[in-house]
């Protein structure tokens, strides 16, 4: 298998091909068919070995880059692709806010700072979620049974064998056009729960320019972050 340098996960389901990921946090992710004998699986793996190390090395240079964020005035944080700086008032209605292109910041709830960035991240990206959802829905065939917004450690999204889409806070980050990827990507998962050809050819049809997003992803995933 895979050299001991390298930190990876081997989960086993009902699915018909082997696929590996680069998760968020640098761990590959081997994801294979219950029926591949243990041999076969470790020839598929040696097969992509240059792929994988290809890609780790990717995903190190993008996050030599990594932000580490203070919540202090003028601090910048994204939003739907833009920076805003972060104000600390000492009289707010609200614990959080966007206004007059700052996040404003109540002084007293500054102890809590990040629980309240990730609330404000779920608040908003749901509803935005749910009209791209709708924007691409009659055009691919398919709707979600449920849409939540939540902490999935190192996916961007995900899509459950019952039809359930799930996304990150932090795609809350991304730029309008880079979520629109996110969203169709998992769209087209309603329909191929895999990434074979025919998945991105649904991605492709929906979403032509989808490899610039993905591309987008690669190089400023990292700083998506808080």
């Amino acid at each position: 298998m895979l050299n001991d340098d390298v930190n990876y996960t081997i989960k086993r389901s009902k699915r018909k091909t082997l696929s590996i990921y680069i998760e968020r946090d640098g761990t590959v992710s081997i994801l294979a068919p219950q029926h591949l004998s243990e041999e076969k699986l470790a020839s598929v793996v040696q097969a992509k070995e240059y792929q994988i190390y290809k890609y780790l090395a990717e995903w190190k240079a993008a996050n030599a880059a990594r932000i580490e964020r203070e919540y202090v005035n003028g601090q910048s944080f994204l939003y739907l692709g833009r920076n805003y700086r972060l104000s600390i008032e000492a009289e707010q209605a609200v614990p959080l806010q966007l206004k007059n292109g700052y996040f404003v910041l109540n002084k007293n709830d500054a102890p809590k700072a990040k629980a309240h960035f990730i609330a404000f991240y779920k608040q908003k990206l749901l509803p935005r979620i749910n009209d791209r959802i709708e924007h691409f829905a009659d055009g691919m065939g398919v709707r979600p049974n449920k849409v939540r917004v939540m902490e999935l450690q190192n996916r961007w999204a995900s899509c459950t064998a019952q039809g359930n889409l799930n996304f990150h806070w932090k795609c809350g980050m991304a730029p309008l056009e880079v979520l629109d990827y996110i969203v169709v990507h998992e769209m087209a998962h309603l329909i191929y729960l895999n990434h074979s050809q025919a998945f991105w050819h649904e991605v492709d049809k929906a979403l032509p320019q989808y490899r610039d997003h993905i591309a987008w992803l690669e190089a400023h995933g990292a700083g998506m972050d808080l």
